[in-house]
């Protein structure tokens, strides 16, 4: 079969937004935005016969940190130290047995408000120090590690992260990088103040060549301009307590005896334990988590960010059967609108729709054969053709309503599978080679869009018109007032770089 790098789809011209049919799908339809341009930076040069560096961290839009010098001590090359902050859970341990396999690592402190899993860690590890609050990591301990990763719940993520730069370490912060919208500029700041500190977002699917190739395929434009984008994540259960939607408000309780609950609450303001938060269903809760959509955010975002350097979206409308209250809303649909310009988009705006797999868009309304979409998905509709990637990497592409073997595609570069986690670290000690893949500045604007989408399920079915630059809904000054920020416990406030 010919591969085409721009025949045209029987698709509508102009910019393409989804909206509902009368089945409850997604219909595409031509609409034009009325919002003012704003530039798109510059694509930036491939290297030849590979996918460059800054073909996922575009220059000028992510910029790589300087490398740091390796610590020498009495003229030994010396391990890298660190400190976990977060050590219980599942996705800590998975963060601690991956770094643990680089030679180079020494995890040297242990930080955890369970004191149950604090104790079950630190018998593996006996001669890290331990501590249950991470500002005493800091103050009596911060000679002993020189990089931190943290694996809290989301609304402590921010505090801990800007917490550690300021105190010149390296980090390696879970996902989503942070709770709040106003965090967003709060640590993009901190890291532009801390440029040979060498930050990671848990962005481990990213490592793996499939998503790299998927990004190499859009930002070589072999599928042509870009029309719009899809992206949908497995949808929660209608009844019943789930991962990421917890049902009705719970009656308080007494915090469990091995949880220290005021350092839990660590930034949020004072509340209550209720039953099931603790656990992982704290993500579902408004106050400490970012729901589903925030949840998976860098993960499913980040393909079309590396590949068309997004810039911050002006706009964000989200449809749900009920608004978010205290915890987040079930079956959310929210589209983001994005300024864009350049040969690479096919309209001045760029519309993403991010959603559960419930509200994923029609195949049929897409030209596509009839068939089931995976449970996860990112795909990115152009003018020659559709391109889908599951998070695991799994790459479909269809052309004229036909699909087509996506590595046959001529024009692609030659991808390298890369270590996520040791990246971070050989990045930290000097290997010049080392790339880390999503810095906290690309990690920012994943975030940053995710939130959009998660917190505009409070004000259904309207358009949020979004400016970054003045943390505000300049159409809504409620909506801005409700789900831009949040208020800080005394002792637990975001600290300055100014």
């Amino acid at each position: 079969m010919e591969f085409k790098s721009a025949t045209k789809l029987s698709l509508s011209d102009g910019l393409l937004m989804a909206s509902r049919n009368r089945s409850g799908n997604h219909t595409l339809h031509a609409r034009n935005m009325m919002i003012d341009r704003r530039t798109m930076m510059t694509n930036t040069a491939l290297a030849a016969g590979g996918l460059a560096a800054s073909s996922l961290i575009a220059q000028g839009a992510f910029a790589l940190p300087s490398v740091a010098p390796r610590r020498v001590f009495g003229g030994k090359l010396a391990k890298l130290n660190i400190l976990q902050i977060g050590v219980g859970g599942s996705i800590a341990p998975a963060d601690r047995h991956e770094l643990t396999q680089h030679p180079d690592v020494n995890f040297a402190g242990l930080c955890d408000v369970d004191s149950d899993a604090l104790k079950e860690v630190s018998a593996k590890h006996p001669a890290a120090f331990t501590c249950s609050d991470f500002r005493e990591a800091f103050d009596k301990h911060a000679g002993k590690f020189d990089a931190v990763v943290v694996c809290t719940p989301d609304h402590n993520h921010a505090l801990i992260m800007m917490t550690a730069l300021k105190a010149g370490k390296h980090v390696y912060g879970q996902k989503p990088l942070v709770q709040q919208l106003s965090e967003v500029a709060a640590i993009e700041g901190a890291a532009k103040a801390c440029p040979s500190l060498i930050t990671q977002v848990g962005n481990q699917r990213m490592g793996p060549a499939g998503r790299q190739h998927a990004v190499d395929i859009l930002r070589r434009g072999l599928l042509g301009k870009a029309i719009e984008a899809h992206v949908w994540i497995g949808g929660p259960p209608d009844q019943g307590d789930g991962y990421f939607y917890y049902g009705g408000l719970k009656e308080p309780i007494t915090p469990p005896a091995n949880i220290n609950w005021p350092l839990w609450l660590g930034a949020a303001v004072d509340a209550p334990c209720r039953e099931g938060l603790i656990s992982l269903r704290w993500r579902s809760s408004w106050d400490y988590g970012t729901g589903q959509l925030g949840d998976w955010c860098t993960h499913l975002l980040d393909v079309i960010h590396f590949a068309y350097d997004l810039p911050s979206p002006i706009a964000v409308m989200a449809e749900t059967r009920s608004p978010s209250d205290f915890y987040h809303a079930q079956h959310v649909h929210s589209t983001l609108t994005y300024p864009v310009s350049g040969d690479r988009f096919a309209g001045p705006r760029f519309v993403v729709s991010y959603c559960d797999k419930s509200q994923a868009p029609s195949r049929a309304a897409l030209g596509l054969p009839a068939g089931d979409w995976p449970n996860t998905g990112t795909m990115v509709v152009c003018e020659g053709g559709v391109l889908l990637v599951e998070p695991e990497g799994k790459i479909q592409v269809w052309q004229d309503g036909k699909p087509v073997e996506w590595s046959k595609i001529p024009g692609q570069g030659e991808i390298t599978a890369r270590n996520h986690w040791h990246s971070w670290v050989d990045r930290i000690i000097g290997k010049p080679d080392a790339f880390v893949q999503t810095p906290f500045a690309a990690g920012a604007r994943m975030a940053e869009a995710g939130l959009l989408c998660a917190k505009a399920a409070r004000y259904p079915n309207k358009e949020l018109r979004w400016d970054k630059a003045t943390l505000s809904f300049t159409n809504n000054p409620e909506a801005t007032a409700s789900i831009v920020r949040r208020e800080y416990r005394k002792g637990f406030e975001l600290p300055s770089f100014a």
